[in-house]
């Protein structure tokens, strides 16, 4: 016989789902919607269900012992005080959960799926069928994506078509930017100067996926646009092959070949194809040209393709066999500046922006300014108004605080040692502590381990504290960090939200925070459910 209390369940029950799709479909949509890294991340950080599945299966225990308790009412409250403690990552998280209409789509089936799960499974008569469906939330996610992939292909492949369309019609000159790093703070660089030249859009933040990348043109390319400047993110073999079909470039940039996102490629090889996709793209164009750092000639296969296509690329970089040659660079406490010969002439380039790692990218965007036809002098001068990039070796100085360097976005290895050489710096301007906060680097495959090891080294000579978040991550990077300077300070926290806590209560003014590297969501949180 149905309890009466059966309706309650079943809508607190579908109360507690809404709030805990909510959750894992944040996670999920970090994963960039797909079911195999998001099932391998439940896994690894044990984020399935125990506090309610232990409350459900007391409920069934106690059952023999309380014969007159009202199962359903019992279940009821469970679900409902459970529903209550659940964060919305809509609110609360570093990187929110956005609604898009995909994101809904998939939220609004998953929901279905788990609602009518549990009410076939409560059918059973059995307490314990509740456990099994609230452990199948995530499934429903998966099973909502699969039923939904051919409707999302379709979706796509029409956003494709428009912004083919749009972009065949404003006809604005296409340069593609790829690299290990440095490609997100070349593209407003260059944006910048050709910005002061002639109507510019660039791919926003760092958007650099083909769906993203298609909104975009959809969205904000508008008539007049002379140049459209494209990051292109490499996830795999045949990634940038991909945007340049939809956005063909004229010229190209490749920043660097690095290990920045080495445990998807394995080797430096793959990673050299996976980014000269764009090149072949560029010299498909009768007319393109390519600029390369001359750091890239070291990889055997970019140095052939460079070879044997020597006319169509200019190399950037110290050497005198380079186009043009950074003959040097000063970095003071008011921005950057980097002395360079073009074609015979000397030019001072002045930015104001921070850290060495910067002198490559003021050069190279220099450089691929004036393939773009912008005349030396005046692609020169509008460096000279480059705004800070966000995140990116951002100082950030507020009357009667510490300064702060937020390289939150940073997270390749050469990145993070310009800067701690930028911490030591700002810190001898200041006469404060030197304090570094770092999870430590994403994605270095088998490299990680070593890598960590020698930047703690390096911290260690540059850095009076080390706040480690996450160091069950790298425990490497704390340990040669201690080897090396034995009576610095060390603390650690599980966030940088622990972080942040220690530093509004523990700096003050003179002190200068480097915040180097951000881990998202998907990486630092673990679902306490």
């Amino acid at each position: 016989m149905t309890s009466p209390f059966f309706p309650l369940v079943l809508a607190s029950y579908a109360y507690f789902v809404f709030r805990r799709l909510l959750q894992y479909l944040h996670i999920f949509q970090q994963e960039e919607y797909k079911s195999g890294p998001f099932f391998k991340w439940i896994i690894e950080t044990r984020s399935f269900d125990k506090k309610l599945s232990l409350g459900i299966l007391a409920a069934f225990l106690a059952r023999p012992l309380f014969p007159s308790l009202e199962t359903d009412l019992v279940l009821s409250f469970l679900f409902i005080l459970t529903s209550l403690f659940e964060n919305d990552p809509r609110k609360v998280a570093k990187k929110k959960l956005v609604m898009t209409k995909r994101a809904f789509r998939i939220f609004a089936l998953a929901l279905a799926f788990a609602f009518v799960l549990g009410l076939a499974l409560s059918k059973t008569g059995s307490v314990l069928a509740w456990v099994v469906a609230v452990q199948a939330i995530p499934a429903a996610i998966a099973a909502a994506t699969l039923a939904l992939s051919p409707l999302e292909t379709h979706i796509q492949n029409k956003i494709m078509a428009e912004a083919k369309a749009v972009l065949a019609r404003i006809d604005p000159q296409v340069i593609g930017i790829t690299g290990s790093f440095g490609k997100t703070s070349i593209k407003h660089i260059l944006g910048h100067v050709l910005g002061l030249n002639a109507p510019t859009l660039f791919t926003p933040g760092s958007v650099n996926t083909l769906m993203g990348v298609s909104r975009g043109i959809r969205e904000n390319l508008l008539p007049g646009i002379r140049y459209f400047l494209v990051e292109m993110g490499a996830y795999g073999r045949g990634s940038i092959e991909k945007l340049c079909r939809l956005t063909p470039p004229k010229i190209g940039v490749v920043t660097a070949l690095g290990m920045a996102h080495y445990e998807r490629f394995k080797t430096l090889d793959t990673v050299a194809r996976a980014k000269f996709e764009l090149a072949e793209a560029v010299l498909a164009n009768p007319d393109g040209k390519m600029i390369v750092h001359e750091s890239v000639l070291q990889q055997d296969y970019a140095r052939a393709f460079v070879r044997d296509n020597r006319s169509r690329f200019l190399v950037c970089g110290h050497g005198d066999d380079a186009d043009l040659v950074v003959k040097n660079a000063e970095q003071t406490a008011t921005g950057l500046t980097v002395g360079v010969t073009w074609q015979g002439e000397s030019f001072s380039l002045f930015a104001p922006l921070f850290g060495a790692v910067h002198a490559d990218n003021l050069a190279l965007a220099f450089l691929a300014a004036i393939a773009c036809g912008v005349p030396p002098e005046r692609a020169a001068a509008a460096l000279r108004t480059v705004p800070q990039i966000s995140h990116r070796l951002e100082v950030r100085r507020q009357k009667g605080a510490p300064v702060y360097i937020d390289d939150a976005y940073n997270s390749n290895p050469r990145g993070f040692e310009a800067a701690l050489d930028f911490l030591e710096l700002i810190g001898k301007d200041t006469g404060g502590r030197k304090i570094l906060v770092t999870p430590g680097i994403l994605e270095l495959g088998d490299k990680h381990e070593d890598v960590h090891r020698a930047l703690g080294e390096k911290a260690a000579a540059k850095a009076d504290i080390l706040f480690v978040v996450r160091p069950d991550r790298i425990p490497g990077f704390a340990e040669s960090f201690s080897a090396k300077a034995p009576d610095k300070e060390i603390h650690r926290a599980g966030s940088f939200r622990d972080a942040r806590e220690w530093l509004i209560a523990n700096t003050g003014p003179g002190d200068v925070v480097l915040l180097e590297n951000d881990l998202p969501d998907v990486n630092e949180a673990r679902l306490s459910l």
